[in-house]
């Protein structure tokens, strides 16, 4: 079974929801990694918790370029 993205990000997403998000995966991974820590789904979930924390990093990029785009308007 291949890991299967649970959620969608969109421009309604902010990083606080994101990284609620993230910090719920990391959570679950923990709990996991005590439980059962030959399971497959623990690569699975590693790999969703990497996408999501570069789509976090994306992101505060983006606001970070916008606003000194904004100050170099000025």
């Amino acid at each position: 079974m291949r890991a299967q993205r649970v959620w969608k990000v969109n421009g309604a997403a902010s990083i606080g929801q994101l990284q609620s998000r993230l910090d719920d995966l990391n959570k679950r991974l923990g709990q996991l990694e005590h439980q059962h820590p030959d399971s497959w789904k623990l690569e699975e979930l590693r790999a969703c918790a990497l996408n999501l924390s570069r789509e976090i990093d994306d992101l505060r990029c983006a606001e970070a370029t916008a606003t000194l785009s904004e100050l170099l308007r000025k």
